[in-house]
């Protein structure tokens, strides 16, 4: 109980709660992980529509005259011409080339003002990192994580129900878009984007006006859903978890992440060791690895081939939509191409494996 009093709580704690959710820390923060079963509430997401209490997340503005200038200079997407209304993903890195975190930046109204919604555990790292690259330029740099709550809507019903429910028209959005609405008298950002594969929203908003629009879900019989399928979920598409695929010392080039590392950009923190990485060429890549059998690899299970250990899990299930027990690793260069034979150690049996995609199950975003 003394451990549990030091974790925060989102402002939706209470709901889940109420709803009997099985409650663990995540991120510094008590989270729900699942409220009835994590196959029930995956499929509802894959079918239908579930949501999500994301609030957990950290959001972070940095407004000023030279704004854009550190946001570039921190992120290694581009965000000079990121105009209001869109969103860009990518992620932050040291100099050697690790990633401090991997965030979504939202290109606010007025074009002097971005929004970074970084992972939960790293909110007081990035703020930290991000003033210590601030330098001299004219710029504020705003911790607002605590004025918001988040609620993700996911699954091909979410459009319609944010509609009927919530009365909010987002039939204009496209991906990786957002837009400002209202809900009960009160400011709502609405963005589309999510970490599911399907479509969705996710809605920003003050922690009351958050656990009226929950409460209104609620009551449409909206399945809320836990940080448990919200891990499978993301994970059949290919996506990353800082931590796992993502860390100090992985590099983003390395976890397949290149596209949102723009080299072509003057300069970023980071930009050189990616470079030169690129030049070295990679030791490591992470792929995706099916079973034979349905044993199911556990991140930081070894991956062997030829007698000896050449990787390790990072993320793996039996997947919930296709049946079949697969996982994300990080395997030497040499053992990375599709169809390459591996063997995944299970305490103290092998099993055989094959080295595939790691996207194991189409995204359905609306581009």
């Amino acid at each position: 109980m003394i451990y549990m009093e030091t974790l925060k709580k989102t402002c939706l704690y209470d709901s889940h709660i109420a709803l009997g959710a099985q409650m663990s820390p995540f991120g510094g923060f008590m989270m729900p992980i699942r409220y009835s079963d994590i196959i029930g509430e995956h499929n509802a997401v894959r079918t239908h529509c579930g949501m999500f209490d994301v609030s957990h997340m950290g959001e972070i503005f940095i407004s000023g005259p030279d704004a854009r200038d550190l946001v570039n200079h921190i992120f290694t997407n581009d965000v000079s011409s990121l105009p209001p209304g869109k969103i860009l993903y990518g992620m932050m890195l040291y100099p050697d080339g690790g990633v401090v975190d991997d965030l979504l930046v939202y290109g606010m109204p007025g074009s002097q003002t971005f929004l970074l919604v970084v992972n939960a555990a790293n909110i007081g790292k990035d703020y930290e990192w991000i003033c210590k690259a601030a330098g001299g330029r004219n710029a504020e740099i705003s911790d607002k994580s605590d004025e918001y709550g988040q609620i993700a809507l996911q699954g091909p019903d979410s459009e319609r129900i944010a509609s009927d429910v919530l009365g909010f028209d987002l039939s204009d959005l496209v991906f990786y878009t957002f837009k400002e609405t209202v809900f009960d008298g009160q400011p709502v950002l609405a963005s589309r984007s999510g970490y599911t594969g399907e479509d969705g929203f996710e809605f920003y908003a003050a922690p009351e006006t958050v656990r009226k629009i929950w409460s209104a879900l609620l009551e449409a019989k909206v399945v809320p859903c836990g940080l448990g399928c919200r891990d499978t979920l993301r994970f059949e598409v290919g996506l990353p978890l800082y931590g796992h695929e993502l860390g100090p010392d992985i590099s983003p080039i390395e976890a397949g992440l290149g596209m949102f590392v723009k080299l072509d950009k003057p300069d970023f923190i980071g930009k050189e060791a990616v470079e030169k990485l690129k030049a070295a060429g990679l030791t490591r890549k992470l792929v995706g690895i099916e079973l034979a059998d349905k044993a199911i690899p556990r991140a930081g299970y070894p991956v062997e081939a030829d007698g000896r250990q050449i990787g390790t899990v990072t993320t793996g299930y039996n997947s919930i939509s296709t049946g079949k027990s697969v996982c994300m690793a990080f395997v030497e260069m040499q053992y990375s191409e599709p169809g390459t034979a591996v063997e995944i150690r299970i305490r103290k049996k092998t099993f055989p494996g094959t080295v595939c995609k790691k996207r194991f199950y189409d995204k359905k975003y609306r581009k």
